[in-house]
């Protein structure tokens, strides 16, 4: 076989075996890659994000989403920082590009996951990623004062770039069963996470959120006003809703890291919990980055922020209620 005769005959082979690989359900090896960046390596859920896009077992793998590029700074906080440098290595074994600045990140991908875990640069790393016109998932905190909080929220409306933020812990299977009806209307829930305080930030921003997040999604908006109980190791968050139901934050900083509580409905309870990692979570990223629409409603995640700071109100106030319409 002479060499053209050759080369025609390996181009019809390849294609022929192109279909059957798309045949079979594989992904054909053309398909485009949607990429994603991440800002800040700081914290595991890059590492949980990259994994769970990146590695082959991840159920999550074939989306079509892939971690191409990381700039791992941002925060001046020392537990966060020094696990930096593990972090670049570990990222880097899943074919992760480390970059040297937001700019340079942004050039090269279509979508952000922005990690940082310190609150406070949060509003000037969105802004350049907003402003860039980059789809972007925040994860908690999504900045470290509520006044950020808005202007984040604000500018993203204002550029209609698309926004998503919220703690995994809102789609534990036990909360999503509640939300989807299996106790009927829920008239109440008590939740409980940690609560562990960092001095740069306000003290229920910090890790309080997963537990407060959890509440929010259990009883939706609509809360007028908290109180809450400081001692050094608890915190109790009582928030009433406009329309009467009461709904609980326990906050621990001693013993064991759990996360759950208990959800009223109008036909019965239901135990919260476990938790069951960060894969439901990604799966509601990638469904973000797919159709430009949030899961949680903006109104949603102001609110919570503003529950956070009437709390930090109500205790400077020794535990006086606080109405979150006060919170601007």
């Amino acid at each position: 076989m002479d060499r053209r005769k050759f080369i025609a005959s390996a181009t019809l082979a390849a294609a022929g075996l192109g279909i059957h690989a798309a045949k079979a359900g594989n992904k054909p090896a053309t398909l485009s890659v949607k990429r994603v960046g991440i800002i800040g390596l700081d914290t595991s859920h890059s590492l949980a994000f990259a994994k769970g896009l990146n590695d082959p077992s991840s159920k999550l793998s074939t989306s079509g989403y892939r971690v191409t590029a990381a700039y791992p700074y941002g925060s001046t906080i020392e537990i966060s920082t020094k696990r930096i440098p593990g972090y670049i290595k570990d990222i880097r074994a899943f074919g992760v590009k480390i970059v040297e600045s937001i700019r340079d990140l942004l050039a090269e991908v279509d979508f952000v996951l922005l990690e940082t875990n310190d609150g406070n640069p949060r509003l000037l790393q969105a802004t350049e990623v907003i402003e860039a016109g980059k789809p972007v998932f925040i994860d908690k905190p999504v900045a470290a004062s509520f006044e950020d909080v808005q202007k984040i929220y604000t500018l993203a409306e204002q550029k209609h770039i698309p926004i998503f933020s919220t703690s995994s812990l809102r789609y534990m299977d036990a909360i999503q069963a509640a939300v989807n009806g299996k106790i009927g209307r829920i008239m109440g829930a008590d939740t409980f996470s940690p609560a562990i305080l960092e001095p740069h930030h306000p003290d229920l921003f910090w890790y309080g959120i997963h537990g407060v997040e959890s509440l929010f999604a259990l009883m939706g908006v609509g809360c007028k006003e908290v109180a809450r109980t400081y001692t050094e190791g608890t915190d109790i968050v009582v928030g009433t809703w406009s329309d009467g139901r009461v709904g609980t934050f326990r906050g621990t900083r001693t013993g064991k890291h759990t996360y759950g509580g208990t959800a009223y409905g109008e036909n019965g309870d239901l135990t919260l919990g476990p938790y069951n990692g960060y894969d439901t979570l990604l799966s509601k990223i990638i469904q973000f980055f797919d159709t430009g629409q949030s899961p949680v409603d903006t109104n949603e995640t102001l609110e919570i922020y503003r529950f956070m700071t009437a709390a930090d109100i109500s205790k400077a106030r020794g535990g006086a209620k606080f109405a979150l319409a006060e919170v601007r």
